[in-house]
Formats: C-alpha cells, sequence, structure tokens
C-alpha cells in the first residue's frame, strides 16, 4: 500500500488485488485501537467485534475495497450497533418474562396459559352461543352483522353474546 494517509490503495479508480491477509497486517492494530477508543467496550468485546469484522471483511471479494480504513470501521460500527440491537431485545424479553412470572405468581398462571384457558372455555361453549361470541368479540362484527350472518335477530344476538359472557365470567372465576 503506497499512500500516505494509509487510506487508499495505490490506485483507487483501480485497487490492486489485496487479501484478507493484507488487509489485516497494514490495518489490524488500527481497527483495535479505533474500536476501543471510539466504541468504549470492554476488551473481550472489542475482540469480538474485530474478529467479526475480519469475518465480514473476508466475505466480498477485497480488490472491491478502495478505502479500507473507512470498510473496516463502518463494518465495525454496524456490527456494534447489532449487538446493541440484540441486547435491547433480550433485554425486553428478559423483563417481559419476568414480568409474566410476576404475575403467575399473583394470579394463578402466566398470560400464555390464561390464554389458553379462554381459549378452553370459548370452545366448550354452546354452538349457537359460542358463533354469536366468536363473531363478536374475534371477528368484531357488530349486533346487526352477526344477525344478518347467522339469520336471526338483532334481540336473540343480544341474549346469547350475554349468555357467552356470563357463562366465561362463571367457568373464569371456577
Amino acid at each position: 500500500m503506497s499512500g500516505q494517509d494509509g487510506n487508499r490503495w495505490p490506485n483507487a479508480d483501480r485497487p490492486s488485488a489485496v487479501s484478507v491477509d493484507d488487509l489485516y497486517r497494514d490495518h489490524g492494530d488500527w481497527l483495535r485501537r479505533l474500536v476501543a477508543a471510539r466504541l468504549r467496550m470492554q476488551p473481550a468485546d472489542v475482540d469480538d467485534i474485530v474478529q467479526d469484522t475480519w469475518l465480514r471483511a473476508a466475505r466480498p471479494a477485497t480488490t472491491e475495497i478502495s478505502h479500507p480504513r473507512a470498510f473496516l470501521f463502518q463494518t465495525a460500527l454496524n456490527l456494534f450497533r447489532d449487538r446493541k440491537r440484540r441486547e435491547a431485545v433480550r433485554q425486553q424479553h428478559r423483563e417481559g418474562v419476568a414480568a409474566d412470572q410476576g404475575r403467575s405468581d399473583r394470579h394463578g398462571m402466566s398470560e400464555q396459559e390464561a390464554v389458553l384457558e379462554l381459549e378452553r372455555i370459548v370452545l366448550d361453549l354452546p354452538e349457537k352461543i359460542r358463533d354469536v361470541f366468536v363473531l363478536s368479540r374475534f371477528r368484531h362484527m357488530s349486533n346487526a352483522e352477526i344477525a344478518t350472518t347467522l339469520g336471526i335477530s338483532i334481540k336473540t344476538v343480544e341474549w346469547r353474546m350475554g349468555k357467552a359472557l356470563a357463562l366465561c365470567t362463571s367457568r373464569l372465576r371456577d
């Protein structure tokens, strides 16, 4: 590499063929120092980001890299951002699990168990009552739409809906 700033290959219009070994030899120490300084990470995390950067650098044809330092730092930065996003998702998941466990302790069942229990209760409803309940609560149909769909009166829809709610409530209390 003959560029004075260490950032370009000899001919930027047509880079010469280089290998990942050449990139590592020319920019390895620089990348490690830059990642450690700019991203303020623990040494083990710096090692992981730098290693992943070199794995990514090995993927494309290295002759396509005309600005190796920019390429390497942007790759490391993208990996750092991906890692932070994954950590945030994991943290949200852990908090959600902890909240579910807290609800489970207070109410005797987790949210997932409650959903399954509600599904069992709805499936156990008498067919005519269940049809009205499902159309209302899960298909979000109005009483008039349900009456038209099932060929019954609106008053019958209202009665069946009231009966469905009463049955669900009593079974949830048991």
